[in-house]
């Protein structure tokens, strides 16, 4: 494989925080994360995958299955799903309901990815009613979630489909485990898992088959920025890496600045280090840089 060719069979997808602006409304936001589901469907794209956060200043959407419902009446053939449903703040029978009725109404168009996350802060996680969730609370939430789907629950989740939603485990170190031992297909982030495919591969041999077609499936989220040149491309990360820098100093992640702004930022030391380090981590320049490096990394990792 030539360092520039992406495998032919590698689908590109796309995650969408609904990320919030200086000077703008939080309905503008959700509008535009609308309009970038019209415009990834468009692009050929084979997923589209909207993130849970409450009381994030810089995030406008905490609910993936009502952006799921407006994006999938406003595209044609793109899967649409969570990346993903935080289960502690959700009982698994209203998730399975939830997924149900999508799937109902967008009968092979629906992915449900499953997180852990807790709240973003002590007050939020206060708000939700959630102050822990160990590996063991995931474990169960996943198993009831899909005994629901699949008509196994102590009740039967409506509507009945007849094939539900695949499902989704996103991961960073545990949630490894949790995925093999569910046979789930796994989401992995983040350069540390990225960079060192040990992890992965312990997933693939530690993973415990749910049926005659499940088998270890790995999808890798990334942070990647295309422009026409490599220059461009880290100009346009800024107002994220100002925002990632700020969060550590303020415990707010707000919402994104104008390029312009952050150019004229005198930073201190600090700041500018995170700054880079969170680019750093960022896959950017031109399409053929990016592919280039995409290629890489599919090889590296195995992921599919």
């Amino acid at each position: 494989m030539a360092p520039t060719d992406l495998p032919d069979t590698l689908r590109l997808s796309l995650l969408d925080r609904s990320r919030t602006r200086h000077g703008e409304s939080h309905a503008s936001a959700v509008e535009s994360t609308l309009r970038r589901a019209e415009h990834a469907d468009r692009l050929g794209l084979h997923r589209y995958w909207t993130a849970e956060h409450h009381a994030v200043p810089g995030i406008a959407s905490g609910s993936p299955p009502l952006l799921i419902a407006a994006a999938a009446a406003r595209t044609e053939r793109i899967r649409l799903g969570s990346g993903g449903v935080m289960l502690p703040n959700h009982r698994p029978l209203v998730v399975a309901e939830q997924f149900a009725v999508l799937e109902a109404m967008h009968p092979g168009r629906i992915d449900l990815g499953v997180g852990r996350s807790l709240g973003f802060t002590a007050p939020v996680r206060e708000a939700l009613g959630v102050s822990e969730y160990d590996t063991d609370a995931f474990d169960r939430d996943i198993a009831a979630v899909r005994d629901f789907l699949h008509g196994r629950g102590p009740v039967t989740a409506l509507p009945v489909v007849e094939d539900p939603p695949p499902m989704f485990v996103l991961a960073t170190g545990r949630g490894l485990g949790v995925a093999a031992r569910a046979g789930l297909p796994v989401v992995v982030g983040g350069p540390r898992l990225l960079a060192d495919p040990t992890p992965l591969e312990r997933y693939r041999e530690a993973f415990r088959p749910d049926g005659a077609d499940s088998e270890p499936y790995v999808v890798m989220s990334l942070e990647v920025m295309i422009a026409d040149s490599t220059d461009a491309a880290r100009e346009l990360l800024l107002p994220e890496a100002w925002a990632m820098a700020e969060s550590r100093e303020t415990g707010a992640f707000g919402p994104l600045r104008p390029v312009e702004e952050i150019l004229d930022r005198k930073f201190r030391p600090q700041q500018l280090r995170r700054m880079e380090e969170w680019m750093g981590t960022a896959v950017h320049g031109d399409a053929e840089k990016v592919a280039g490096e995409i290629a890489a990394l599919v090889e590296r990792t195995g992921a599919d």
